[in-house]
């Protein structure tokens, strides 16, 4: 029975090709659309999951309040490790001090390769489970130790053993080199750990480090801690006995209410942030939006399906009509249906997954992936199989019982009708289509447009031709003068500068300010970046008030810049409040002599934080250069590499352009832009598809009806404005309903910017045209098509 079903439906297909395709064609594109969510959001959530011991590892966070502001932040004081481990080592099995991740230059003869990589506490190994090939977990034991990753190994030392070989690192420290790991994942938060150093090398090399655990510090926030609690603790348990620990010991940072508790790995990917109420939020937001537009390009395809499907029904009454005449039960029709809507999805997923394997790289591009297609997973392929049969049940349920449910009498008499209503579940199906498909094209919109209206705000300084080197050598320190004179003689460098921080990164805050008028009770947080005098002309400040920290006046050595949010942060009005008057600095008094627009420092779509510049050549991380822009780019870069050759020749010239290191800032968002973007053409391409299909089944439905009306008179205008009527009369509804939804999603996703872009009445009405343009450039063809049939041919078998 089943062979005569496929059969049959086999036969069905041939001779029905326009309408096979556009069924296979459609449910293949929605499909393969479906699939590559689906392996998106499995990566999403198997994030982190290649450590085993993911589900008991959290990272060590603080909550608080600031002058009514609540925040939560991951950075901890240095002594906190010792102290967990101290009084309360049954609650945990593991507690890890981490540097920040950061960028060294690791050597080894004249190989020289700046990498990422980090100071852990010599437990960090059995944490993270690493994947040992050379050596053992124990690796980090000894202060002079490293272990390195399976591919920094071979740029390193290639096909020779590196164990027991020494590495020197920064041009200052001779490493040993105790394990080698497998490279981490693309998918965890230490994919860029290439390297792992010892915290207590990092203690012992690093002055302020060893002065914050000796002195013990409770308020130098400027550390990671990881722990991985015990098997028979519980995280909320766990929090709930740590959480006034730093009160406890720092009673003056009661003003700040600290509270501290932990954050599993579970939820760093995918809730790694909380909104203004304290509710978790993060990527997750996302994984729904792809799995709820997934869902619905699947959907828009079955509908197609089962549109051209009952569209057809009448084609195929007499063949119902006689199988049930001759015997066939309603279930044994149902089941010819069904078998013909699982062979049709059968064919579809087989063309799906050709279009996966092709599409994947470029998908892995643009959603910052490296995802494989999962070949040897039994997992997959049971999913698959489900996946066509849930599919293929959606799609052909609703021809299948509609069809079976005819009269044999009436359709054999002739006397069949259909029906006045029969075309309404169709109409239906066709405006949820477009419904989804302009709701979708109306959010990419405003995704696009808020990435826009922050990419246009203004930054404050001038970021083109500008260039950072980090200063991770001891060769860099003590030379400013001397570095800074043979840049600018060589003619590559126009400004040349130091700071603690590049222009596109603020990752210091500090409070401990005092100045006139500050009320009493005022708690104040100012991000503080350190500078040499030539940071401004450098990266091209645009004063609002005062002038520049000028070596002419002794004064300076200890001058301070404040961007306008700090002006307004500290209650003055304008610059004259506050330009000569001394801000002091825990009792050190810097003078104020100028106030600069705000600089786009954070998150373009944040309001810039109050921010203070304060000269000082002891804090610098950075080497700020702007190339002459006289010059072609790679011939200052040329220039400049050379200085630093002379200066510097036991490292390469690593650095990067600022503009580049700005438009980072819009990754997620143009990440999601992107994704967004390409799956509305898509559910548009899969709506238009099934339209074509339904219009080109209505006119040659009424290919009588238009010969007779062409005999009468009417035009092939009157015709096709006929034919396509009903049609734009539909996708217009579904730009009606679409506009509450779109407007309800995006107001609410558009809240969690501060500087955001507004939803525009044009933003509708271009949506809506375009819609109403693809509908009738859809219609038209068939529609004019069938208008400009020769009367007597569509008439003469009457």
């Amino acid at each position: 029975m089943l062979t005569n079903y496929l059969k049959i439906a086999f036969r069905n297909l041939l001779k029905n090709t326009g309408y096979s395709a556009i069924n296979i064609g459609g449910l293949a594109a929605g499909m393969a659309v479906t699939t590559l969510i689906g392996l998106w959001i499995l990566d999403e959530f198997s994030y982190d999951k290649y450590h085993k011991n993911y589900g008991r590892i959290a990272k060590l966070m603080q909550s608080g309040e600031f002058n009514g502001e609540k925040f939560k932040g991951e950075y901890m004081p240095a002594p906190i490790g010792n102290e967990l481990k101290t009084n309360f080592g049954a609650d945990f099995k593991y507690v890890v001090m981490s540097s920040w991740t950061g960028e060294h230059i690791l050597a080894y003869g004249d190989r020289k390769f700046t990498k990422k990589g980090n100071y852990l506490s010599e437990e960090a190994p059995d944490m993270l489970t690493l994947k040992m090939l050379r050596g053992t977990r124990a690796g980090l034991k000894d202060q002079s130790s490293i272990m390195l990753s399976e591919s920094v190994a071979k740029a390193l030392f290639g096909a020779e053993n590196p164990m027991d070989k020494i590495v020197r690192m920064d041009n200052r420290m001779d490493l040993k080199v105790t394990g080698v790991y497998e490279d981490l994942p693309y998918n965890t938060e230490f994919r860029d750990l290439t390297f792992i150093a010892p915290w207590n090398l990092y203690v012992a090399t690093q002055n302020w480090v060893k002065t914050a655990l000796d002195n013990v510090e409770w308020n130098n926030n400027s550390w990671q801690t990881l722990v991985q609690i015990s098997p028979n603790s519980d995280f909320g348990v766990v929090s709930d006995k740590i959480k006034n620990i730093k009160l406890e010991r720092a009673p003056e940072t009661a003003f700040f209410k600290p509270v501290m508790f932990l954050h599993p790995m579970e939820q760093w990917h995918l809730y790694s942030g909380w909104d203004k109420s304290g509710n978790l939020e993060g990527r997750i937001q996302y994984v729904w939006l792809f799995g709820i537009i997934g869902t619905f390009v699947l959907l828009l395809a079955s509908i197609n399906f089962m549109n051209l499907s009952t569209a057809r029904s009448e084609k195929r009454a007499r063949e119902v009509g006689i199988r049930k005449a001759i015997g066939s039960m309603r279930t044994q029709l149902i089941g010819q249906f069904l078998s013909e809507s699982l062979m049709v999805v059968a064919m579809a997923f087989a063309i799906s997954l050709l279009l996966v394997v092709l599409m994947l790289p470029v998908f892995n591009e643009v959603a910052d992936k490296k995802m494989s297609f999962p070949w040897a997973s039994p997992g997959f392929w049971l999913l698959s199989v489900g996946f066509c049969l849930i599919t293929g049940v959606i799609s052909g349920s609703y021809p299948a019982l509609y069809l079976s449910s005819f009269q044999p009498v009436k359709v054999l008499k002739g006397t069949f009708n259909v029906g006045r209503f029969a075309g309404v579940p169709r109409k239906v199906l066709v405006v949820l289509q477009f419904t989804v498909s302009v709701t979708l094209i109306i959010g990419t919109i405003i995704v696009y447009r808020q990435i826009e209206h922050a990419k246009n705000r203004p930054i404050g300084y001038d970021r083109n031709g500008l260039i950072t080197v980090n200063m991770n050598t001891p060769e860099l320190y003590g030379h400013y003068n001397a570095l800074r004179e043979e840049l600018l003689k060589s003619g590559g460098a126009l400004e040349m500068s130091t700071s603690s921080t590049p222009s596109t990164d603020l990752n210091s805050t500090n409070g401990g300010f005092d100045w006139e008028g500050k009320a009493p009770d005022f708690k104040e947080s100012f991000g503080t970046i350190g500078m040499s005098h030539d940071f401004g002309k450098t990266i091209g400040w645009q004063f609002v008030g005062g002038r520049d920290v000028s070596r002419q006046f002794t004064t300076d050595s200890l001058g301070m810049v404040l961007n306008e949010s700090a002006l307004r942060y500290m209650g003055k009005h304008k610059p004259e409040d506050i330009i000569g008057k001394t801000v002091k600095w825990h009792d050190v008094p810097y003078n104020v002599v100028g106030v600069v627009k705000d600089m786009i420092m954070d998150s373009p779509f944040n309001p810039v934080f109050p921010t203070v510049f304060m000269v000082n050549y002891g804090w610098a991380n950075v080497i700020n250069i702007k190339l002459n822009p006289a010059l072609p780019a790679r011939e200052s870069l040329d220039k400049v590499a050379a200085v630093f050759r002379r200066f510097n020749p036991g490292s390469p010239f690593d650095y990067k352009f600022s503009d580049e290191q700005y438009a980072r800032k819009f990754a997620t968002e143009e990440r999601i832009a992107r994704l967004a973007s390409a799956f509305a053409l898509l559910a548009i391409l899969i709506s238009c598809l099934g339209l074509f299909g339904l219009a080109s089944f209505t006119a040659e439905q009424r290919t009588k009806e238009i010969g007779i009306r062409k005999v009468l008179g009417a035009s092939v205008a009157n015709l096709w404005a006929l034919l396509s009527r009903d049609f734009v009369l539909l996708v217009m509804i579904s730009c009606v309903v679409s506009i509450p939804i779109a407007y309800h999603f995006l107001s609410g996703w558009l809240q969690k910017y501060e500087y955001r872009t507004e939803i525009s009445w044009w933003i509708y009405a271009s949506s809506i045209a375009g819609a109403l343009l693809t509908t009738l450039l859809t219609v038209s063809y068939q529609a004019i098509r069938a208008a400009l049939l020769d009367p007597v041919k569509s008439l003469k078998v009457e």
